[in-house]
């Protein structure tokens, strides 16, 4: 089985093809620029232990490079530099002008008290400064599997006392508590993003036919694979804002199953309180929590890590919309099996931009020094109050009260946040399905994607002289 690094450069070889470019600038594109392998020890109880970690840098294109840390026992080299490889693809695919990077701890966050996790974050971070790796012009890494706000506020705290004088400083790392120089959205981004490229896609009636789909996201049956922050989000929006049925879920415990469907915040506050999904009322126990993979439904969510639809299942899939909300979790000689079933595969570096996407917005937000909607929120307001009276005015009707409230209303950070993320969304897939449809030699939307990205990515390389 081809290992994740190989399938991401497998599907780029794939799609070069179609590019015309020379194989030089194709080389220097495909390529990882840096990348910093370490070793720290940090005590842990009465010992020491020695923690082996990562930080790739794929690109430098553009800078800062950008990408999210990891903590993960199965951490190595070859996913940090692959995972670096598809950050690179996946800003220029949404016109996030960032190069791509990651970064990975290895280990296990059950291992480890929150007090250990926070020395190891907090040397993590002290070694990225120290060989550069890490700056709001230079490197600006973000959440991943087993990180959150609060490890980004340890890094951003860490940054700080070393930098203290840098006026951008917070803007080093991306996905901070909202009350750390964050921003409204950003924990939701990559889900809501996965919903909102559902939604554009599901609305192209013919394209739906063509997989045997009707338009639309009501009524979808949807299977996730990983409850965690992607999946649970995406998972919960697609039922509450697109009014599908959730009929499986997948999670480190075991898999379950209801053709009725899966209330979803219902089944969070279960975990909650019981530490596992199984026996959650009203669905059946799955033999395997791979079986999710399986099941009949319109669209699968794999929502967990890479390398999860293989050579080897692939063939059992009876989705019609296998869409990757984690990062590879399809490989490339399985996406060559879903394609010849006629399933059609949204590519991991499109539909799980939204949290890059909402990473770049906390990233600007921390530049300007300025919360978005802060200016323009009451002048709108205003602007349609003198609106509204004015039809009522003219037309001589009252409009009641609660109408008016939201007929008026100005635009908060999040409603401006959520509007540049479904721009963003609509507008990439608007450019892969002109390319899918434009050329005729290209068969899976996955490679037209890569052509998009590289064509953006070799433009850079062209118009600002990088490449001779």
């Amino acid at each position: 089985m081809s290992n994740f690094l190989e399938s991401v450069n497998t599907n780029f070889d794939k799609a070069a093809k179609h590019t015309g470019l020379a194989k030089g600038l194709l080389e220097q594109i495909k390529v990882c620029n840096s990348v910093y392998q370490m070793r720290f020890p940090v005590k842990v109880g009465n010992s020491y232990q020695v923690i082996e970690a990562y930080r790739a840098q794929h690109s430098h294109h553009r800078l800062p490079t950008k990408g999210g840390i990891r903590f993960s026992q199965k951490v190595n080299q070859d996913e940090v530099v692959a995972l670096a490889t598809l950050m690179t693809y996946k800003c220029a695919l949404v016109d996030v002008p960032f190069g791509g990077a990651k970064g990975g701890v290895k280990i296990s966050t059950r291992e480890f008290n929150d007090e250990q996790l926070e020395k190891i974050t907090r040397r993590y971070t002290m070694e990225l400064i120290r060989k550069n790796f890490i700056g709001p012009g230079t490197d600006v890494p973000a959440p991943d599997y087993g990180t959150g706000p609060r490890e980004m506020a340890w890094i951003l705290d860490t940054y700080l006392t070393m930098k203290g004088g840098e006026i951008d400083a917070a803007g080093c790392v991306t996905g901070k508590p909202v009350n750390q120089y964050g921003i409204r959205g950003r924990t939701e981004a990559t889900g809501r993003g996965v919903y909102y490229a559902l939604k554009e896609i599901l609305s192209y009636e013919k394209d739906m036919k063509e997989i045997g789909l009707t338009a639309g996201m009501e009524g979808k049956t949807i299977a996730v694979q990983g409850l965690g922050n992607v999946g649970y989000y995406a998972a919960s929006i697609c039922q509450n804002e697109g009014g599908a049925t959730i009929v499986s879920v997948a999670e480190y415990e075991g898999a379950i199953y209801s053709e009725k469907g899966i209330d979803i915040e219902k089944l969070m506050k279960y975990r909650k309180s019981k530490g596992s999904i199984m026996g959650f009322p009203g669905t059946k126990k799955m033999k395997s929590r791979k079986d999710v993979l399986t099941v009949k439904c319109d669209i699968l969510i794999p929502a967990a890590l890479e390398n999860q639809i293989t050579k080897g299942n692939a063939r059992s899939v009876k989705a019609k919309i296998v869409a990757e909300a984690a990062n590879g979790p399809v490989t490339a000689e399985a996406g060559e099996i879903l394609n010849k079933k006629g399933i059609m595969v949204v590519p991991d570096m499109y539909i799980n931009a939204g949290g890059v996407t909402v990473s770049y917005f906390e990233w600007l937000k921390n530049l300007s020094h300025m919360r978005f909607g802060r200016m323009q929120k009451r002048f709108d307001q205003h602007r349609y109050q003198k609106l509204v009276d004015l039809v009522e005015q003219k037309t001589g009707k009252v409009i009641a009260a609660k109408e008016k409230k939201l007929l008026t209303r100005g635009a908060d950070e999040i409603d401006l946040v959520r509007s540049g993320l479904e721009e963003t969304m609509i507008t990439a897939y608007g450019e892969i399905r002109d390319t899918y449809k434009r050329k005729k030699s290209i068969s899976d939307m996955r490679t037209a994607a890569f052509v998009v990205a590289i064509n953006k990515i070799s433009s850079d390389y062209l118009s600002l002289g990088i490449w001779p």
